[in-house]
């Protein structure tokens, strides 16, 4: 399972508000155009605050960015939400007429760095996108009782299955604040209220491993594929397969290979994977250095190698 990578298709640029310094997170949905999706990419403005921008895509020839809107669709919360500092990490969701948008909301804390939580918005006709509510659509449990972070979320025979971003603990001392967290499962009947299992899909292999999340999942045939971002020192973009969606096996020899050059725009870290389908291949939209400074880059894989597990 060798992935082709495609270069780089956007880069942060200070003309455009919400994509001065990064373009980080992304999700591609395809439009009508055959080879055309329209990108929601997770940027950041002059404040560092993250907002959720749009871009179009062209996959039909040699991959282009045809568009890049200049408003963001999504932007900070008011004073004191619990995305009042940032919204990144779109994942949308069709559900009859309508579509949904998972984002995940920043919160600035005192003894630690951050929270992060889960919210909703839903796409208007004009492509406009309005919270569902101004709470997070995810509220913390005695399981969940720190932060949840970006997600991944389709709908199966009617059941809304969830994969997302489960904070275990911070480091002991503000000094090193380090976080702690695990990819884990939930799932619903309508959307709306969620079932948590308290299932670890995706854990550390090792103590260096401490940042598992972001995870992209599809199913083929029998097996459903994951891919996501771990870090020690950097992150990496990992993979796992599974029958069910709860237990999962870590491949993470069948990653995304590594650039071989520290200089390029990934090449010291890659992050935050989204795949889709587009004919016989899988795309891989993913994240450069430094959650994204670096920019947003391509690579596809033939379906064909990957159909039997990998």
């Amino acid at each position: 399972m060798q992935w082709e990578k495609l270069g780089r298709l956007l880069a942060p640029d200070p003309r455009v508000v919400w994509m001065t310094s990064h373009c980080g997170a992304s999700f591609a949905r395809p439009q009508r155009q055959p080879g055309h999706f329209e990108v929601y990419v997770t940027g950041r403005d002059t404040n560092n605050r993250s907002m959720i921008g749009r871009v179009e895509l062209d996959l039909s020839d040699a991959p282009r960015v045809l568009i890049i809107e200049a408003d963001p669709v999504l932007t900070p919360g008011q004073k004191g939400a619990f995305d009042e500092n940032g919204v990144s990490y779109p994942y949308l969701v069709e559900h009859g007429v309508d579509l949904y948008m998972l984002y995940v909301g920043w919160m600035p804390t005192v003894l630690t760095p951050f929270q992060n939580h889960l919210g909703m918005a839903v796409q208007g006709p004009g492509g406009e996108c309005t919270r569902v509510s101004r709470a997070p659509t995810h509220e913390r449990n005695d399981d969940d009782f720190l932060s949840i972070g970006s997600a991944c979320c389709f709908i199966e025979d009617g059941l809304w299955r969830l994969w997302y971003t489960s904070f275990l603990s911070w480091a002991k001392t503000p000094e090193d604040p380090k976080h702690h967290y695990v990819i884990k499962y939930a799932e619903s009947t309508d959307g709306r209220s969620w079932k948590r299992l308290n299932v670890v899909c995706i854990g550390p292999r090792s103590i260096d491993e401490y940042s598992i999340g972001r995870p992209t999942v599809i199913r083929l045939g029998y097996w459903y594929h994951m891919w996501f971002s771990y870090r020690g020192d950097q992150y990496q973009i990992g993979y796992a397969r599974s029958r069910d969606g709860l237990e999962w096996e870590r491949r993470d020899d069948l990653l995304l290979p590594p650039s071989g050059d520290d200089h390029a725009w990934d090449g010291i870290s890659q992050c935050y994977p989204h795949v889709f389908q587009l004919g016989t291949y899988l795309y891989m939209l993913y994240c450069g250095n430094d959650y994204g400074r670096g920019g947003l880059g391509l690579a596809r894989l033939a379906i064909d190698s990957i159909e039997d597990g990998g």
